[in-house]
């Protein structure tokens, strides 16, 4: 396993008396590429700016590489920011574009020209050199903003929501060529979006983030299968959440019917959130699963058909390649190891802060 590159230690930033980031803590490999995700006000930016130093901690400490960057400015860091809005100089051709943190850095000409060619390759815009930005596409600008990073060699490439603008297709391309790049490059990146799917396609490791605190950290799979809570679960894709009772060590009651599962540990007859993913419910005849029910809704999605099914006095949605018409009534069911258990949090705070003990 690589070695730990970046510590966050005991972060906390306020802006105007509201905790944005409280007590975080985070540690990011080398030549990983790590997300930060959640929704709008999360901190996730923040932590960003943090580890780029444009903002600097109320508390706590940045460690990158054994030593402490808390309060060095962004030019003295080894790390390189792409931004959402590009910010490429709209006077200058996309090669001076690409040459500004050399040329500020006094690297010789020969040295600058041969960077400005190899960074044009490597985000396949080779012979751009001479175009001006205002001549470029979203994606080739944002291809431009990130050769213009990687000439400059850092260990980290910060990365703020840098698709957020371009269409679907676009933003499917360029998560591709990113993997590529990090993979070419080998430098870790760090990511910022309010995308999951985006997260979940280029991601080596997820840190899903509410309301300033860490939710759940892990890898796409561990994040997308095993939960930690009702926030990750409910972010993270489509989930049926269903507070459940916690019978024995692999049984559940859900909705009044004992269901087999695989967790164990949390105690008898213990109140607990169950999730359910929509492609891991079982639909069959009527009298043939565990609860009864009846198809309330239907959509064509294409891949699958998405249903819902109103079965023991609560809604469930459905994912599936079978169709079942509404009004069909059909029984319902689940694999035991499709079955998460979570514990539920006991007040609000608790749940922000994603306690779940």
């Amino acid at each position: 396993m690589n070695k730990i590159l970046i510590d966050l230690k005991n972060i906390s930033k306020s802006f105007d008396g509201q905790m944005v980031l409280d007590d975080l803590n985070l540690s990011i490999r080398e030549n990983e590429f790590l997300t930060l995700l959640g929704p709008s006000g999360c901190g996730k930016t923040t932590t960003l700016r943090i580890l780029g130093g444009f903002e600097t901690p109320d508390k706590g400490s940045v460690i990158f590489d054994g030593a402490d960057i808390t309060s060095l400015p962004p030019n003295k860091r080894q790390l390189n920011t792409v931004f959402q809005k590009y910010a490429l100089f709209p006077h200058m051709t996309i090669a001076e574009n690409i040459a500004f943190g050399l040329k500020i850095k006094k690297k010789s000409k020969s040295y600058i020209e041969d960077k400005i060619q190899y960074a044009l390759k490597l985000v396949n815009l080779d012979g751009y050199g001479k175009r001006m930005p205002d001549s470029l596409s979203g994606g080739q600008q944002q291809r431009i903003a990130i050769a213009r990073a990687i000439v400059n060699e850092p260990k980290v490439l910060l990365l703020d929501e840098p698709l957020g603008a371009l269409d679907l297709k676009l933003r499917q391309d360029m998560q591709y060529e990113l993997i590529r790049l990090k993979n070419e490059l080998g430098i870790t990146f760090i990511y910022v979006t309010h995308d999951q799917e985006e997260a979940l396609t280029m991601s080596d490791t997820i840190v899903v983030m509410n309301q300033g605190y860490i939710q759940q950290t892990g890898s796409p799979e561990k994040i997308y299968n095993e939960p930690e809570n009702a926030f990750v679960a409910d972010f993270i894709g489509d989930s049926n959440i269903i507070s459940s009772i916690m019978l024995e060590d692999k049984l559940v009651e859900i909705l009044g019917i004992p269901f087999p599962c695989v967790d164990t540990g949390f105690g008898c007859n213990k109140p607990v959130d169950v999730v359910i993913r929509p492609e891991d419910v079982i639909l069959s005849a009527s009298g043939s699963g565990r609860i009864n029910g009846v198809v309330t809704h239907i959509i064509f999605k294409g891949v699958h058909y998405e249903m819902e099914v109103m079965a023991g006095g609560f809604e469930w949605l459905v994912h599936s390649t079978s169709m079942f018409p509404v009004g069909t009534k059909v029984g319902v069911d689940v694999a035991p190891f499709n079955i998460q258990i979570m514990n539920r949090p006991a007040s609000e705070d608790e749940e922000a802060a994603g306690i779940n003990e």
